[in-house]
């Protein structure tokens, strides 16, 4: 019997005992769907998210306060975050560090709950205020839909202009940007000129559309304390030299932070890259996670297939006696059987693999990015589904091969 024979012979079987079968390869394909489907959208949305700190920039770094060790009542040792960056510091770091080839911006977090107005149009008082120089953008890999930037003169003046991002259009100009350039908004209470809308990034990232960017020196008079954090972002024009670039600007930031040589640093330099890579490594815990979890469900697959299997072989006694009878050998009754097993395997992670990729779909629509055609995913799914089906049927095979033709033949 060759291999077509035998894959029609299992058609043939499974047919026979349809409802079975069918609860057997829902098993599988549950198996499967969770395998494909789960591993499915974390490849997608890691090359999303990937895809966005390109935008970002991979050649970025940007500037944090650190954290320093103080002793608490109970002899241990409790973390609090170091002094500020002011913006005294911040320019002084622009300054200096600014003349090389490296890009640097200031900005500043004025507000994550501004409430924005235009004419009988309000906001909800959710939207993220921050104040930017004219470098912000150029640095953040951000661009321009319609309008301008700010110019230096701009943000030393600390004039009443305001870039506003996509959110803000929808929310306030029925998502036209052309409505939006030259009206003037309430931003808490403050009258800004829109002069640019930004273009859209997405969601993915966890960044906010709703957000409203105004000149670094009118945030810093309305909005700074002594207490305010300036954040500082550089960018190279090459991301093969982000170390080098990352290095002196430790260097340069010692030195406006007056640090002696056995101090340590009291604040953090972020690479985009460095946050991808631990994004990276919680995914493959992920993945991990997602490949036992797909596992155990086979495991009951298999268990179901092989009771199957051992039913369908006493149920096919006397078809085995005849087949043996007209000279089939103990190789073709097994073959036959494992066959039979891998096929209801095979169609199961078929329907697995439609529902993966579907998932897989959906993800990708809710993060607005771009689909990954799992094929190493769907390479894997069959591999599991061959496994599984010789797995669960070698031992059914192996006793319907083993069965004498003469009692087989007398069995009722």
């Amino acid at each position: 019997m060759n291999f077509l024979e035998n894959i029609r012979v299992a058609l043939s079987s499974i047919r026979t005992n349809l409802l079975r079968s069918i609860l057997t390869l829902l098993i599988i394909s549950v198996g499967i769907a969770c395998l494909v489907g789960i591993l499915t959208a974390i490849d997608t949305i890691l090359f999303n998210l990937s895809d966005n700190f390109n935008r970002i920039g991979a050649n970025s770094f940007s500037v944090l306060p650190g954290y320093e060790n103080i002793q608490s009542n109970r002899d241990g040792k409790e973390r609090k975050q170091a002094d500020v960056i002011s913006y005294k510091q911040a320019l002084q770091f622009k300054d200096m560090f600014g003349k090389s080839t490296t890009d640097v911006s200031i900005s500043m977090n004025c507000s994550r709950s501004a409430t924005v107005k235009y004419k009988d149009k309000k906001s909800n008082p959710t939207i993220k205020l921050e104040g930017i120089d004219d470098k912000y953008l150029d640095v953040s890999s951000s661009e321009i839909a319609l309008g301008r930037n700010f110019n230096a003169t701009e943000v030393q003046s600390a004039s009443n202009k305001a870039i506003i991002a996509e959110g803000m259009v929808k929310l306030l100009f029925q998502g036209e940007n052309e409505k939006a350039i030259g009206q003037v908004i309430n931003v808490s209470s403050e009258k800004y000129k829109v002069i640019g809308v930004l273009e859209s990034k997405g969601n993915s990232m966890g960044g906010s559309e709703n957000v409203v960017y105004i000149p670094l020196l009118k945030a810093k008079q309305k909005y700074g304390t002594s207490n305010t954090n300036y954040m500082i972002m550089g960018a190279v024009g090459n991301s093969v030299v982000i170390e080098d670039a990352v290095s002196s600007a430790i260097g340069t930031l010692r030195n406006v932070r007056k640090l002696k040589a056995s101090e340590q640093n009291d604040f953090r330099i972020r690479t985009s890259d460095g946050i991808l890579s631990k994004l990276k490594d919680i995914t493959t815990e992920l993945r991990v996670i997602t490949i036992v979890i797909a596992l155990l469900t086979l495991v009951g697959a298999a268990i179901g297939l092989m009771n199957i299997m051992l039913v369908s072989v006493t149920e096919r006694t006397k078809e085995i006696g005849v087949r043996k009878a007209m000279g089939a050998t103990q190789s073709n009754i097994l073959l036959q059987f494992l066959t039979e097993a891998v096929v209801i395997c095979i169609l199961g992670g078929i329907v697995g693999i439609v529902l993966g990729i579907g998932m897989g779909l959906g993800v990708t629509a809710l993060v607005k990015g771009t689909f990954v055609l799992p094929v190493q995913w769907i390479a894997l799914g069959i591999f599991v589904c061959v496994f599984v089906g010789v797995v669960s049927g070698l031992y059914p095979a192996m006793k319907a091969s083993r069965l004498d033709p003469i009692e087989a033949l007398r069995y009722e």
